[in-house]
């Protein structure tokens, strides 16, 4: 196996080390958009924490099936230890009792904990086999002269991830036993059943029916939302562990013929082997390292929407399969925008070609109106169509789709689709995205929705109102209709794509009449805007150098890249504002209110890397070592936040503290695809 391996030692109790166990956070999908997820303690901070969150069919969507698992080592003595820590009550909690974990690792993404207990040291790994709704715990005695016992108290509250923790307990909870070391967890909700299987010497069950209570969501009450909450246990299973044995607890929304399919061993196995696979596959320069854990980390969000069955079905009747990608974690679904922009980075340059072309596919068959969807909302089967740039970033995706795999066919397909999304946009689309005819730009709006990627919303309240002609809007509607143009000429000919180069012509010509704020030496962030032109210093800019199509003249190229890196630049991507304006937020923390007037007001976003690099090297294109130093910060952000992942966001002042989603597909991908374009070998000296 290739030895890809964060460790973190968990010895010494400071108060350094308390904050690092209980805000690094371990995450393993199962490719179908469910999970597992914790603490590196073992403490559940988050309702999202749990140990099997599974992806169910709408209108269900993602459950929490297995909260927890307490677990308690009988030493032959008669002495209890329980494996996770105490807490003590408190923001942020303190442990208290010995530090029984001693070493947590990811081995090749998927997590292991070292527990020393005296002479015992026992070791715990967890997997999701690829595409169940199963997960297998298992543990091994790797040193003690003698065996012991192992106590394993299950712990549940089927829930909709996203509901809140208190949601009441179904009083009707029951375990009954189905067979030999087999077990279903039974409710009268919606959400039926959870089968369990024990592997190992001498299981048992023991009866002990209780309500566990209350559960404290720490980093939920930090977050604003409602943080307490209780969880049901039958009692406990027991086994007995000796040195060099396995035994495992494995627990599954599946039937009993699919997750028995796999021993716990063979789950392993299984699971290794296709990591090293994935591995292999990805390009060259992305087989070691820093990028080959971006390969691996990459794989998280590519899915097979197990919500969708009906599109799935749809989809394989004309021969592919039904894929999207998962924005973030734990709380995002698969959304449009998220979807094209971390294309290349998640597909391509990972060298996963057919998953690629079945994202565009499956993308390519939602167009509604001329518009892809924004998102799916968890649960839903239909997609919400409120975007005015995740159609445009579509063209963007095909063109890498195209230049990277050659297959023109696809272009049959799309071809009559994307002329369509063209004729809708310029005759007006919904939500007032429409080109005005009187200098062919592209504009958008309509009160209410916020249809940028800059999209925070709370209480009816749009925090960065860009109705109007945003920048990168206009950039990307330019480069949609170059790349639409040259695909025409090349499938009908020249004459069927003049009026494509007569709208782009137009574009480009207003877009550099329109957009140059001479007084700052950048572009406006918007214009004809509810409030006239913005002046705003963002870097939404960048997009009209980054694309293949750049809709600025060459000439201006220098000074925006000039003011964008002293304003804008960080170690971990882009500010969204500049420190000089009034709105500026340097933090992101607090209530949902506080937090969304942050989200764009000045957080540094980690995939705008991406497109920063894409317009660098066009001025620099001989130094891609330099281009390699812009990303060195991010390798850091492996050991933080999400555990082999990058996050979503950061504070946009040192420390740069990583927030949002602790694993965000465009924060990886864009980091992927660049590490790859600037280099050809693995992490400098």
């Amino acid at each position: 196996m290739i030895d890809l391996a964060h460790s973190i030692p968990c010895r010494t109790q400071d108060a350094v080390e308390t904050e690092m166990l209980l805000t690094r956070e371990w995450l393993v999908a199962n490719g179908l958009g469910g999970y597992a997820s914790g603490t590196v303690s073992g403490v559940h901070t988050r309702r999202y924490h749990g140990l099997l969150i599974s992806a169910l069919p709408a209108p269900l969507g993602r459950v929490v099936m297995l909260n927890d698992l307490a677990e308690q080592v009988v030493l032959p003595d008669g002495t209890r230890v329980r494996l996770g820590q105490e807490i003590k009550a408190g923001s942020p909690p303190q442990f208290y009792g010995p530090p029984i974990l001693s070493e947590f690792r990811l081995e090749s993404g998927l997590p292991v904990w070292l527990y020393t207990i005296g002479n015992f040291v026992l070791e715990k790994r967890l997997l999701l086999p690829h595409l169940q709704n199963s997960v297998h715990i298992i543990y091994r005695m790797v040193s003690g002269d003698c065996p012991v016992r192992l106590e394993l108290w299950p712990a549940v509250h089927f829930r909709m991830q996203e509901a809140i923790p208190d949601t009441p307990i179904e009083e009707d909870y029951s375990i009954t036993l189905i067979g030999r070391n087999r077990y279903e967890i039974s409710s009268g909700g919606p959400v039926r059943q959870l089968r369990i299987a024990l592997y190992g010497q001498g299981p048992a069950f023991i009866v002990d029916n209780r309500t566990i209570q209350p559960i404290d969501f720490w980093m939920e009450e930090m977050r604003g939302y409602y943080s307490k909450g209780n969880l049901w246990s039958p009692g406990h299973f027991h086994l007995d562990l000796q040195k060099g044995q396995d035994v495992a607890l494995v627990a599954s929304s599946h039937s009993w013929e699919t997750m028995l399919a796999l021993k716990p061993e063979e789950a392993i196995l299984a699971e290794k082997q296709r990591r090293e696979h994935l591995i292999s596959l990805a390009h060259p320069a992305s087989r070691t390292g820093t990028a080959a854990e971006l390969v691996l980390a990459s794989d998280q969000f590519v899915i097979k929407p197990a919500g969708r069955k009906e599109d799935a079905a749809r989809a394989q009747a004309t021969g592919y399969e039904l894929h999207s990608v998962i924005a973030g974690y734990h709380w995002f679904t698969d959304w449009g925008r998220d979807t094209m922009i971390s294309l290349e980075g998640l597909t391509l340059t990972t060298g996963r070609y057919i998953e690629a072309g079945s994202i565009i596919r499956t993308f390519a068959y939602y167009i509604r109106d001329g518009l892809i969807p924004n998102m799916f909302p968890e649960g839903e089967k239909q997609g919400l169509y409120h975007t005015a740039d995740a159609t445009l970033w579509f063209f963007h995706a095909i063109e890498r789709y195209l230049e990277i795999t050659k297959d023109r066919a696809i272009l049959q397909i799309l071809i009559p689709k994307l002329l369509d999304v063209v004729d809708h946009h310029i005759r007006g689309t919904r939500f007032n995205i429409k080109v005005d005819p009187a200098d062919g730009l592209l504009s958008q709006g309509q009160e209410g929705y916020q249809l940028t990627w800059m999209d925070a919303k709370v209480d009816g309240w749009v925090v960065t109102p860009r109705a109007g002609k945003a920048v990168e809007i206009n950039a990307l509607w330019y480069n949609a209709l170059r790349l639409l143009e040259t695909w025409v000429a090349e499938e009908q000919g020249n004459q069927a794509a003049a009026y494509l180069a007569d709208h782009a012509a137009r574009a480009y010509a207003s877009f550099n009449d329109r957009f140059w704020y001479s007084d700052g030496g950048y572009l406006y962030d918007v214009v004809d805007g509810r409030y006239g032109d913005d002046p705003a210093c963002r870097p939404n800019q960048v997009l009209s150098i980054s694309l293949s199509h750049p809709v600025l003249e060459a000439s201006r190229w220098d000074s925006v890249m000039n003011v964008v890196s002293e304003r804008l630049l960080t170690p971990v991507g882009l500010r969204s504002l500049s420190r000089d304006h009034p709105d500026y937020k340097p933090t992101y923390s607090g209530d949902i209110r506080s937090r969304d007037a942050a989200y764009h007001q000045g957080t540094v976003w980690a995939w705008l890397i991406g497109p920063y690099i894409d317009a660098w090297l066009k001025l620099h294109p001989q130094d891609k070592a330099a281009a390699r130093g812009l990303l060195l910060g991010f390798v850091t952000e492996l050991e933080d936040a999400g555990i082999g992942f990058i996050s979503e966001i950061f504070n946009a002042e040192e420390p740069h503290t990583p927030r949002g989603c602790i694993a965000q597909a465009w924060s990886v991908a864009e980091v992927l695809r660049c590490w790859v374009k600037t280099g050809g070998r693995d992490d400098p000296e």
